[in-house]
C-alpha cells in the first residue's frame, strides 16, 4: 500500500468505530438507556408512520426472522414497538411503532440529520458530489464483499 492508501485505511478504520462509539452515546441517552443502539437500527427499519410485515424488515435488516423475532420481543416488552395481525390475512403479523417508539425514531432521526448538516456545511456542491461518489463505491465494495462471505458460509 502506498502512504496515501494506508492513510485513508486507518481514516476509514477509526472513522467507522468512531461512528458506531458516537452513534451509541448520542443516541442512548437517559431516555433510551433500555435499548442499544441495534434496537435503534430495528426501530429505523420499521419505519415511523407505517406498520410492516416481519419478512420484510428482517429482509431489510439482512437479519434471520429467528433473530428478528427476539429484538422484536425485547422491543415489545419495552414498549417501542407493538405488534397486530393483518386484517387481509390473519397469519401475517405487522409491527409498528408505539408513540415512544416514534420519539426514539425521532431522536435517531435527529442525529443523523445533525450528522449530514455538518458535512453539507463543510464543503460544496461539487465536493459533495465527489464525497457522495466516494461512499457509494465503498457501499459497492461491502456489498459485494458481504455477498461473498455469504456465499462461502453457505458452502
Amino acid at each position: 500500500m502506498t502512504t496515501i492508501e494506508k492513510t485513508l485505511n486507518h481514516l476509514l478504520v477509526h472513522l467507522f468505530n468512531d461512528i458506531l462509539k458516537i452513534e451509541e452515546q448520542q443516541l442512548i441517552n437517559e431516555d433510551y438507556k433500555d435499548i442499544s443502539i441495534t434496537d435503534m437500527h430495528v426501530l429505523e427499519a420499521i419505519s415511523f408512520d407505517s406498520s410492516r410485515n416481519m419478512s420484510s424488515v428482517a429482509k431489510d435488516l439482512g437479519v434471520t426472522m429467528g433473530t428478528l423475532t427476539i429484538a422484536i420481543n425485547n422491543l415489545v416488552k419495552k414498549e417501542y414497538v407493538k405488534r397486530t395481525r393483518s386484517s387481509k390475512d390473519r397469519r401475517v403479523v405487522l409491527i409498528c411503532l408505539t408513540p415512544r417508539g416514534q420519539k426514539a425514531y425521532r431522536h435517531h432521526e435527529r442525529f443523523h440529520e445533525d450528522m449530514i448538516a455538518a458535512i453539507s456545511q463543510k464543503v460544496n456542491d461539487e465536493e459533495l458530489k465527489v464525497l457522495l461518489n466516494l461512499i457509494d463505491a465503498l457501499e459497492e465494495f461491502f456489498a459485494r464483499s458481504y455477498k461473498k462471505s455469504k456465499t462461502l458460509i453457505q458452502e
